[in-house]
């Protein structure tokens, strides 16, 4: 992914984008920011690594926390369309998953990671079973990201 692309071409599109990581701890958003130019699309990014980080600044309902974790299809969806509407973007991409080495079970284990993207009133989530060290991971997991918010700019045909 050529994330110098992706910027210019949000740029050119006028759309914006924020970011809300657990598990990529900022990737996403360095990703983006390490681009010069992207202040013309970059809103803001959130790290909210905590469950009441989830819920307090990205509106994550417990409900959902409780019933699926946070390593889930549910929860990245609800962080991606929370980010995109307390940043006003046009776009939300989220992350959340198991980087290890521990932390994992049978049921989610080490490099379950899931992405997702806010855009308009749709949002797509991609569940990824990444694997290597805790780095490969979570930079693994920021690339799937950028990856997915590219797909979605070409859905909405831009």
């Amino acid at each position: 992914m050529d994330v110098s692309v992706l910027v210019d071409r949000l740029a050119s599109m006028k759309k914006t984008v924020a970011t809300a990581e657990s598990c990529t701890g900022g990737l996403i958003a360095s990703s983006i920011v390490d681009i010069a130019g992207a202040s013309d699309c970059f809103n803001e990014g959130y790290v909210t690594y905590s469950n009441e980080a989830k819920m307090k600044n990205l509106h994550v309902k417990e409900s959902t926390l409780l019933q699926y974790g946070a390593v889930s299809t549910q929860t990245a969806k609800e962080m991606a369309m929370g980010v995109q509407k307390a940043a006003h973007a046009d776009f939300g991409v989220a992350s959340t998953g198991i980087a290890g080495p521990g932390g994992g079970t049978p049921t989610k284990p080490v490099g379950l990671v899931y992405i997702a993207c806010a855009y308009g009133d749709k949002c797509q989530v991609r569940q990824l079973n990444l694997s290597g060290d805790r780095s490969q991971v979570r930079h693994q997991a920021a690339d799937e990201a950028l990856q997915l918010l590219s797909d979605c700019m070409d859905e909405i045909g831009e």
